[in-house]
């Protein structure tokens, strides 16, 4: 089940299915494959320089910073308030259990 198989020509051969390779591919005007060219052709056009894709501006710096700032502050109000309702629940079944332990010492007490 986990070991991958090769699947197997119908032909009475027996032999596994060829995988095919992408062959070359000429260009108009070029009748050969352009792996084997020996020719000189046209050089191509030159590529204009690649600009940086985010320009910050003093504008966009600021506004990036005062997001920034807000997303970290709703994080922290948002981790203290779960540490606030943790402690808050700690709190309650501290209560809840020792006045268990005191109605469990009184009753024995009484017998």
């Amino acid at each position: 089940m986990f070991h991958p198989r090769i699947p197997i020509n119908p032909a009475p051969t027996g032999d596994p299915i060829p995988i095919l390779t992408p062959t070359a591919i000429t260009q108009p005007g070029h009748p050969h494959a352009p792996t084997c060219c020996a020719c000189r052709h046209a050089a191509p056009a030159p590529v204009a320089p690649v600009r940086p894709t985010a320009q910050l501006t003093p504008g966009s710096l600021l506004a990036v910073v005062g997001g920034g700032t807000a997303v970290v502050l709703v994080v922290g109000a948002v981790l203290v308030s779960v540490l606030l309702a943790v402690a808050v629940t700690a709190t309650a079944l501290a209560i809840c259990a020792l006045v268990i332990r005191s109605l469990i010492g009184a009753q024995a007490k009484q017998r």
